[in-house]
């Protein structure tokens, strides 16, 4: 309490607000990690699906925004806006998406270094991976063989995989470890960023999609449409673009953020 000059009454003087440290960072991610580690495989699995048919909305609303868009340069500014709208769902929503999990489960697994949580890890990845990508294979042959979309949607969904299915497997693989790193760095801000958790989440995933980083899932979608529209064999979506783009997210979230982040929280600790 301070006494106010002018009337010599008390008041309270406001809180002053904090931006949350590092480890109070840290600590609640390994929080919701540990929580996360004890849930069973079927849970995991329902909701990595929901994810992965979640995800189909980002290439659903840039789709729409590119079919509808003139065809110019700038028009990628724009409909890429729509590459953000399926991890606002899935993250709002707190379904399991496989490259938020190249953070959460590593911190506890860097903290005990056993082998039990090291298997409980591979344990969350695999059932989260394959239900994430069986969701996105569910949600691509509705876009590609229903008549829930015209034509011209249709071809936008073609023009979409065949730019994400562009580069060789060296350039997939250095995109996919942008696309990690921005997506594990997202999932780091999130805890304290409070009403700022839309604008975080968009702007971070709209970098992700106007850089054309390779994200497994989201590119799951749009490679997978490509190959459903027989544009592309399937061999060469899983060969040339799962898979580097896979090894690329896995490298970004868990070398570029899991373990660099760790790593000065307990440098910090041992100092002490």
């Amino acid at each position: 309490m301070k006494e106010n000059r002018n009337t010599g009454t008390s008041e309270q003087e406001a809180p002053v607000q904090h931006s949350p440290s590092a480890k109070a960072i840290h600590d609640s991610i390994f929080e919701e990690a540990e929580e996360e580690l004890t849930r069973p495989s079927s849970a995991l699995f329902w909701s990595g699906l929901a994810a992965g048919l979640s995800m189909g909305f980002s290439m659903i609303a840039e789709g729409l925004l590119l079919a509808y868009l003139p065809d110019e340069r700038w028009s990628t500014l724009v409909s890429n806006f729509g590459y953000s709208i399926g991890f606002l769902i899935v993250i709002l929503g707190k379904q399991q998406l496989f490259t938020e999990n190249t953070l959460k489960p590593i911190l506890p697994l860097l903290q005990r270094k056993d082998g039990a949580t090291l298997w409980n890890v591979l344990r969350l990845w695999g059932v989260v991976l394959v239900a994430n990508l069986l969701g996105a294979l569910v949600i691509n042959l509705a876009a590609a063989h229903t008549t829930a979309f015209d034509a011209h949607v249709h071809q936008a969904f073609i023009k979409i995989g065949e730019k994400a299915m562009e580069p060789d497997f060296s350039a997939v693989l250095v995109r996919g470890i942008f696309a990690g790193w921005l997506i594990a760095l997202m999932v780091w801000l999130l805890p304290y960023a409070q009403t700022a958790r839309i604008w975080v989440i968009i702007i971070i995933t709209y970098i992700v999609g106007v850089g054309h980083f390779s994200h497994v899932i989201a590119g799951a979608v749009e490679t997978f449409t490509l190959a459903a529209m027989e544009q592309a064999s399937w061999w060469t979506v899983l060969l040339n673009y799962i898979l580097p783009a896979l090894i690329g997210n896995v490298v970004g979230g868990v070398v570029l953020v899991a373990a660099i982040n760790h790593a000065q929280i307990k440098t910090r600790e041992s100092t002490k």
